[in-house]
């Protein structure tokens, strides 16, 4: 996901998108438990927005999801442009635990300390700072849009699912809320990566499974095998152990995820420095290689040097990517903490890799090993239907004005919303895009579905907001 979700979230401040606007800060005194009124703890909750555009039009917020706030104004331009259309106040506010966000400082991620971290406790987070500034710019009876994509796209949904009288209408985009549930097919992210790259190359996925095949049989070969595979790949240090491949394997599952999900029509840099359609790329060097192993190296050091031409000396997976609850990767650095925590609380993720259904080498993530390693790390297991029972599972009919859109080539897409169920609980799957393209700020390289998508997604708002802006005039 995170929205949603799951790489180096300084890069994203790095290669900022040039057509970002300016943005103020400002911080809002949180509750740390707004359910527990025997807890009387507090902590600065930081926010960015612009009144820039806003004429006493609609408050247009960002649910901020894994990661530092500034990542996601710079990532997610289509909010200006909502806001700019209907003379909005913009507001992004950062995550709980994420970014500078943090309740108990460094401490955060105590065990004593995190349980503090949950999906309910942030969209109430939500809900209190938006009614703040409201209130300060004497602005409460303005509408309000919630949007947000990944992990924060899921976020939209669940303020309005639950304080439809805070939020008046919402964009959830790539928003895989049925697979979080545990209500979608768990293997359909790795699927849908495997279908991307064979519709690039026709037989790319064939050859990734002999390099996968090359790769096993090195690693039982003992030490030279283990050196062989050092080589090939220039890894930094020699590899050790057989678990030390099955660690490597998932650093290379992490490359073409990523891929994937920025497989966008000119070059970015929201899940790292990438070509313009990178899968296309990648699938080029693939079938290009002289042999498949060699193939696997070339499309995974596209993605960890941003480039194709070998501007790192070396690689070292055991930096690069670090395994944890969630299979897609959790990222790096202390946002990654509160991510791992999430994925072994609330959210089931994708599963691991099998070599039938997908392309990629057997690398077992059961729920059996799942609990096993978040009771290990964090002392916490999920509890089975708490997560479809408070937050509403696929039952969600009695909600409205919600628009669920998911890009053809995104791997989350199987997870998420598949069709309209009325006239205000709207899907859209959009053709040639990927993880939360329609986000994005208009480039002239976007496909036409994603320009039409677009227009859709502000016709519909427009029209749920339309009664209180009315009102308002």
């Amino acid at each position: 996901m995170s929205r949603f979700l799951v790489f180096i979230f300084f890069l994203i401040g790095l290669f900022a998108h040039c057509n970002s606007l300016d943005y103020n800060v400002g911080t809002y005194t949180q509750v740390v438990d707004h359910f527990n009124w025997d807890i009387n703890l507090t902590f600065e909750q930081r926010y960015l927005y612009s009144d820039v555009y806003w004429d006493n039009g609609p408050f247009v917020v960002y649910t901020g999801n894994e990661g530092d706030v500034e990542g996601f104004w710079s990532s997610a331009g289509f909010t200006f442009e909502i806001a700019k259309e209907l003379s909005g106040y913009i507001l992004f506010i950062e995550h709980r635990y994420y970014g500078k966000s943090l309740p108990f400082g460094t401490e955060s991620f105590d065990h004593d300390k995190i349980g503090y971290l949950s999906i309910e406790q942030a969209i109430a987070d939500y809900a209190l700072v938006i009614q703040h500034i409201k209130a300060k710019l004497g602005a409460t009876d303005n509408p309000v849009i919630a949007l947000g994509g990944s992990y924060g796209g899921m976020l939209s949904a669940y303020f309005r699912f639950k304080y439809p009288n805070v939020v008046d209408a919402a964009l959830a985009a790539s928003a895989p809320i049925y697979l979080a549930a545990g209500l979608a097919n768990n293997h359909s992210f790795w699927e849908v990566v495997t279908a991307d790259f064979q519709a690039a190359q026709e037989e790319c996925p064939t050859r990734v499974r002999s390099a996968f095949t090359e790769l096993q049989k090195l690693r039982d070969s003992g030490a030279a095998g283990l050196q062989e595979i050092s080589k090939k790949f220039r890894l930094c240090k020699v590899l050790e152990s057989a678990q030390q491949v099955d660690h490597l394997i998932g650093w290379i599952r992490n490359a073409f995820a990523m891929m994937c999900m920025g497989d966008y029509p000119y070059a970015s840099s929201f899940f790292g420095k990438l070509p313009a359609n990178p899968v296309n790329v990648t699938a080029d060097l693939i079938m290009g290689a002289d042999d498949a192993l060699e193939g696997l190296v070339l499309g995974t050091g596209l993605f960890y040097n941003g480039t194709s031409n070998d501007t790192l000396s070396c690689f070292d997976p055991f930096t690069e990517y670090i395994s944890c609850s969630d299979p897609t990767g959790c990222g790096l650095g202390p946002n990654s903490l509160a991510w791992d925590y999430q994925a072994c609380t609330e959210l089931y993720l994708a599963s691991g890799t099998n070599n039938v259904t997908d392309m990629f080498a057997p690398l077992a993530w059961t729920l059996e090993m799942r609990d096993a390693y978040c009771q290990k790390t964090w002392g916490v297991t999920q509890r089975p239907g708490w997560f479809a029972t408070s937050l509403w599972g696929n039952s969600i009919s009695s909600a409205s004005n919600i628009i669920f859109s998911n890009g053809a080539l995104d791997p989350w897409k199987e997870g998420g919303v598949p069709k309209s169920l009325s006239d205000t609980l709207v899907a859209l799957l959009i053709d040639g895009a990927a993880h939360h393209l329609d986000l994005r700020s208009s480039n002239p390289k976007d496909p036409p579905a994603v320009v039409a998508a677009r227009k859709t997604e502000l016709v519909l708002l427009k029209k749920w907001i339309s009664h209180k802006t009315s009102e308002n005039e």
